[in-house]
């Protein structure tokens, strides 16, 4: 049976990927599915550089917005979800393109991962989350590092729940979760083609410090304050980097200044673990983005890679 086609694309944040996307959505008559965590989050806006609808320019997205902040979301709701989108799309004759940077969750797509529900141990659970209040994330924090590296790696130590599962994970099944993941399927799902971007580092990371001064600009700090004040804490919405840091100015822990080089520094971490992560994960076809004045030669260069593995018309 000739499996559904699929079109990738995926890359550090701040790489380029949205408005590549737009423009091979317009291409090759696509539909857009955001592969974001947290983007599924209504109202945070700025902080995930969530598309705006003038960006979006007629094209159709999906898995935006679907969530209130202080619901949970895993990889396997996101596969479910995603797994229906795509359906939904090539009925109507669409081409289904996934955009974004969360590359457990766009792994979990395409290579149809089977997730089972780990046992769980409610008072090793416990344990944890008291010796996080009283000592702080860094030695819990240290201890995944100990026991699943890959999964340290991977995990943002601001992500308080996720590294608790981890370490719970182990705990109750003695296999980490990087070993667990390791014995997923490894065949495609969908006919695929994954397009990833990179850029010159020192590059990639002066774009990520301007974006960030850019939200500044737009009201980012306003957006978090309003979360805040709410009293939205300890799930995983707050987790997102932008948020966090705020929060601990909020809070009083750092000036504003510090926060907003906290966000800076921890963002650029981000897009390097994102970088190793897909370079390790994932069959991709790289392309350079360091030189963005020439979107339109890139861009061609791009849709003919795509033309030329996907039987897809362009417009």
């Amino acid at each position: 049976m000739k499996k559904a086609q699929l079109l990738v694309i995926i890359g550090p944040t701040a790489a380029g990927k949205t408005k590549l996307s737009i423009e091979l959505a317009k291409r090759f008559n696509g539909e857009i599915i955001s592969g974001d965590s947290m983007q599924v989050y209504k109202g945070m806006d700025i902080g995930t550089a969530k598309i705006n609808e003038d960006e979006k320019e007629g094209i159709p997205h999906y898995l935006i917005d679907i969530k209130e902040p202080e619901e949970p979301f895993n990889a396997a709701e996101f596969q479910e979800r995603v797994n229906l989108t795509i359906s939904e799309i090539h009925r109507r004759g669409k081409l289904p393109i996934i955009v974004g940077g969360t590359g457990l969750y766009i792994q979990s797509v395409i290579y149809d991962y089977h997730f089972s529900e780990a046992p769980s141990n409610p008072s090793y659970r416990k344990q944890l989350e008291r010796q996080v209040q009283e000592e702080g994330i860094e030695p819990v924090f240290a201890k995944l590092h100990t026991i699943d590296p890959e999964s340290a790696a991977r995990i943002h130590p601001n992500n308080v729940r996720r590294v608790i599962r981890a370490l719970e994970i182990y705990h109750c099944t003695g296999k980490t979760m990087s070993g667990q993941l390791a014995d997923q399927p490894s065949d495609l799902k969908y006919d695929t083609v994954i397009i990833g971007l990179t850029m010159d580092r020192g590059k990639l990371y002066e774009r990520i410090d301007q974006r960030v001064d850019v939200m500044v600009a737009q009201g980012l700090v306003d957006e978090v304050r309003f979360f805040y004040q709410q009293g939205l804490k300890n799930c995983q919405s707050i987790q997102a980097i932008g948020y966090k840091e705020l929060y601990d100015y909020f809070d009083g822990t750092l000036a504003l200044d510090e926060a907003l080089e906290a966000l800076k520094q921890n963002s650029r971490r981000y897009a390097k673990r994102q970088l190793t992560w897909f370079r390790n994960k994932m069959d991709v076809n790289w392309f350079d983005m360091t030189a963005a004045g020439d979107f339109s030669k890139k861009f061609e260069e791009i849709s003919a890679f795509i033309a030329g593995k996907l039987s897809v018309k362009s417009e």
